[in-house]
């Protein structure tokens, strides 16, 4: 009932296509984490990856609308830029950092390139 975004059409295809796996552990509590996490469901993060001393995240918007987002992660970011798509930092790209992460401006199924120097 109702539009796709309402039923979650776009995180039920990826849990179709990319199910979790599970594995064995040790019987040692484990606290849950992630890497990454993206303010609004009409924004997707696609694939993060990793290069020596950065991360290049891809995100794009999927529910054809204008979405002002923050992403966030739990590693130690130092610098963020926009990048193309084949990971150069673009002119004027500088993205800021601040305590809720960083903020990324999306219009109706824009793909972003951010790339996460990271601290050492």
């Amino acid at each position: 009932a109702g539009s796709f975004q309402d039923a979650g059409v776009i995180q039920r295809a990826y849990n179709l296509n990319f199910p979790l796996h599970t594995v064995l552990a040790s019987s040692a509590q484990c606290l849950a984490w992630s890497a990454f996490s993206v303010s609004s469901p009409a924004v997707v993060l696609e694939t993060a990856e990793d290069r020596p001393e950065a991360v290049v995240v891809r995100l794009y918007e999927a529910h054809g609308s204008t979405v002002d987002v923050w992403l966030q992660t739990s590693l130690p970011v130092k610098e963020a830029m926009l990048c193309d798509l084949l990971e150069r930092p673009v002119a004027q790209g500088r993205l800021l950092l601040e305590q809720r992460g960083v903020r990324l401006s999306f219009t109706p199924f824009r793909l972003l390139s951010a790339l996460l120097v990271l601290r050492q």
